[in-house]
């Protein structure tokens, strides 16, 4: 009867193992972020713009997003934590500079998409 525990005991670890490998969704810029950037940050980040023309950053393409700002990147790959980009739209950063500026905020779950998707390394 021990035996018998302990292999189901064991087979319930592995497949949560296998689960918990295989459960993350690769999330890719053109398939998840970049609709969602068009929806709520493209009209101000793009050339003539209000963001576009205070800090020089445009979210109109994979390749300027990952370029960043006037300032510097706003995307570090695998950190979330050290992007500027997740700090803004997870309100970790002044709330007078809140991502989307003069918007709702955006829902928990997107900004859990970008930070995982930052984490997962930034793919296109």
């Amino acid at each position: 009867m021990k035996k018998q525990s302990a292999v189901v005991v064991l087979s319930a670890l592995v497949l949560a193992g296998l689960s918990a490998c295989g459960g993350d969704k690769t999330l890719t810029y053109q398939a998840n972020i970049k609709p969602l950037l068009d929806a709520k940050c493209v009209s101000c980040h793009v050339p003539g713009g209000p963001g576009y023309e205070k800090s020089g950053l445009r979210l109109d393409s994979y390749e300027a997003v990952m370029k960043g700002t006037k300032f510097g990147a706003v995307v570090v790959p695998g950190s979330s934590v050290s992007s500027t980009m997740y700090r803004l739209v997870s309100g970790k950063a002044d709330p007078s500079i809140r991502m989307p500026h003069g918007q709702a905020a955006l829902p928990e779950a997107d900004v859990q998409m970008i930070g995982a998707w930052i984490d997962q390394g930034a793919k296109n």
